[in-house]
């Protein structure tokens, strides 16, 4: 066993454009798990937008990570040793485990069900699915009949969003980037139009493909693409705020949408939300999270990188728009 635990630290805020340089590849002693502890080693890493923010010193929802603290983020492990009730060598976990090999402690280990696919418990059955289950669901109310957009929606959360729309009997228009992408969204997650922001006038394509307006708007970019679904908006619409990758590396705020006055004139309601928020029914959403995949109604993509040393090259690809589905970097193998 590695008596070593290589680990990715923050090495600096970020200016701009998140940087390799702003992490740092150190290496600590392979910690010993103590009463009431279990070892654990890393065999992924899962990566969010959100993680932007994190590195940001401002006042969120959390703390921000540290100047030389292990980079913070979602892991699935495998149990070496345990110290824990019902938790015992070989059982897979997640956990915030950060960016490192190994890590030990004795509080918030989720024990996976024998048999579940680590990548989907860190994507549909993970924190992203109970963010595109709880902010369509809850903030947006889609019904049936009604159209629903989503931006960013190759992407994880995204995909998700709206195959649950259209699990409530919604049509679903999705934006993403490339013909790849676009065509995915139609012959696998069945979202019954697409519009390739790279290549197509968003605003244009909106009003084309909506001739009566969008009921709801499932927000993960922000900027242009947010302004171009406000001018389209049904009355009564409802906006789902849940990222803003497109301004997350700007170094000043850009302006914001100039026509939020159509909130007014149609009535519209635009709200942003945290998952974490909702952690007393998380139980509620897994489980009909578990059923629409059982059941082979949500097609999962998921973007897996290899190698702990790419970590920081694995994490830019999200702001360059290179992930496809949930982006995660494999480890290694379960023992």
């Amino acid at each position: 066993m590695a008596e070593r635990n290589r680990q990715w630290r923050l090495a600096a805020r970020p200016v701009g454009m998140v940087k390799e340089s702003d992490f740092r590849l150190a290496e600590s002693p392979r910690p010993s798990p103590g009463p009431g502890e279990a070892l654990v080693r890393n065999l992924y890493l899962a990566f969010e937008p959100a993680m932007r923010g994190w590195m940001e010193d401002r006042p969120s929802y959390i703390p921000p990570v540290g100047i030389g603290e292990v980079m913070r983020g979602m892991t699935v492990g495998q149990v070496v040793e345990s110290n824990l009730p019902g938790l015992a060598p070989g059982d897979l976990v997640s956990a915030m485990g950060g960016w490192q090999e190994w890590f030990a402690t004795g509080t918030a280990l989720n024990r996976l069900p024998p048999g579940v696919d680590p990548t989907l418990a860190l994507s549909a059955l993970g924190i992203t699915g109970l963010t595109a289950y709880f902010g369509l669901l809850d903030l947006g109310k889609p019904r049936a009949g009604e159209t629903v957009v989503v931006s960013g929606a190759a992407g994880a959360t995204g995909s998700l969003a709206g195959q649950i729309a259209r699990l409530q009997g919604c049509r679903v228009i999705g934006i993403a980037g490339g013909p790849a992408k676009c065509a995915w969204l139609g012959a696998e997650a069945h979202f019954d139009a697409a519009i390739d922001y790279k290549a197509e006038d968003v605003a244009k394509r909106l009003v084309e493909l909506a001739p009566g307006g969008i009921h709801v708007f499932f927000d993960n970019v922000g900027g242009a693409i947010l302004e171009a679904a406000l001018g389209n908006l049904a009355e009564r619409a409802r906006i789902v705020l849940c990222g803003g990758i497109s301004g997350y590396n700007e170094p000043e705020p850009r302006p914001g949408p100039r026509n939020l006055m159509n909130l007014v004139v149609r009535r519209a309601r635009m709200e942003g939300f945290i998952v974490i928020d909702y952690v007393a029914r998380f139980p509620e959403a897994m489980a009909k999270l578990a059923q629409w995949v059982a059941e082979g109604q949500i097609a999962n993509r998921v973007d897996v990188q290899k190698g702990f040393e790419n970590a920081p090259r694995t994490f830019q690809r999200l702001f360059r728009g290179e992930n496809f589905g949930k982006q995660l970097l494999e480890l290694g193998a379960r023992a």
